[in-house]
């Protein structure tokens, strides 16, 4: 649920802390893209063909800004869980974020979805507790319909198979346990990561745009852990993962 700029001010004025934009801080593009994993940090940059130093860190994350279309756009990472991923979001909206891709990796709860697979969710499922400190949230928070529809065209566009639907969001990757990974399996749940229940949430209360692209990593759906990080099929999903973020860029900017 999305509140208006009045309400937004009212919650300013009541928070003792909250993100502002320094004296020194760079003006970051409307187009962002927030990138989970270091390596994949790497895979972004060059499909971006963004060279050199960063820009600027917040907090641990590098901020690379480069061109996309003659536009300018940003990619900042590494981050992991819900805590650390909304800082460095909050962080970015104040330095002129509008549009937001995240770029991360899942955990397959259904047994049709496997290792090296695309997943473009469409709500979060917050087993997170971040997003229960904001205003107005939502358990089952949604991505934009419009940043969502973009990523789904760009990967039409390259041919490249994907799933779609919910995501569960968990602050304790080692409690994904038989019971709760059934209880998701029963309501359709693709698939289990850290950021995007909460990511979803601040984006909604900070009334800016944001989608997500995963690539599955392991599987959990036979209720036995099988990890793929190593696999041939996986590395190769996120680069091309990178390339479809890429082309996602190209049309946010137009």
């Amino acid at each position: 649920m999305s509140m208006s700029r009045e309400s937004i001010g009212q919650m300013k004025r009541d928070e003792i802390v909250y993100p502002v934009r320094g004296k020194k801080d760079p003006a970051v593009a409307s187009v962002v893209v927030m990138v989970a994993m270091e390596t994949d940090l790497v895979l972004m940059r060059r499909s971006m063909q963004i060279a050199g130093k960063p820009a600027w860190k917040i907090l641990s994350s590098k901020l690379y800004q480069g061109r996309c279309d003659h536009e300018d756009v940003a990619v900042v990472g590494p981050m992991m869980g819900a805590p650390y991923a909304v800082m460095i979001l909050e962080k970015l909206i104040v330095l002129g974020a509008q549009k937001i891709l995240f770029f991360g990796w899942c955990g397959s709860i259904q047994p049709r979805v496997g290792i090296g697979d695309f997943v473009v969710p469409h709500r979060g499922m917050s087993e997170e507790g971040t997003s229960a400190h904001y205003p107005g949230h939502d358990s089952y928070p949604r991505p934009s319909e419009a940043v969502v529809k973009t990523i789904e065209g760009s990967l039409l566009r390259q041919s490249v198979a994907f799933q779609k639907g919910a995501v569960w969001s968990t602050d304790a990757p080692y409690r994904e346990t038989k019971e709760k990974v059934l209880l998701f399996q029963q309501q359709g749940v693709i698939g289990v990561e850290m950021e995007l229940s909460a990511l979803f949430t601040v984006a909604s209360f900070r009334q800016v745009e944001i989608g997500a692209l995963l690539v599955v990593s392991d599987e959990l759906g036979s209720l036995s852990w099988k990890p793929g990080f190593r696999t041939k099929k996986f590395k190769r999903s996120r680069e091309i993962a990178a390339q479809v973020l890429r082309t996602t860029c190209q049309q946010l900017t137009r």
